[in-house]
């Protein structure tokens, strides 16, 4: 029988009926999971929680820095194309 493949809006609810107060074996049973997954999808869900609140702004800033680094490296390999052309 093959396992089942949980999407992650799947483990962001058997996580949050935790915080909502269910009973780690009470969860466990109701989605047919063993408490061993229910911990580690918990403890990812607290190593990453942080992302949720941090600023989208800076994401964006991070992503633009890197385009625009990007953007450099490829004129400075064309000016030195055309310098050796010329």
């Amino acid at each position: 029988m093959p396992k089942k493949v949980w999407s992650s809006k799947e483990k962001l609810q058997v996580v949050l009926d935790g915080v909502k107060g269910m009973t780690v074996p009470q969860i466990c049973r109701e989605h047919g999971i063993a408490q061993s997954m229910y911990y580690r999808w918990r403890d990812q869900f607290l190593a990453n929680a942080e992302s949720v609140f941090s600023n989208s702004s800076s994401k964006k800033e991070s992503k633009l820095e890197r385009e625009n680094n990007q953007l450099r490296q490829i004129v400075a390999d064309y000016a030195l194309e055309l310098k050796k052309m010329l």
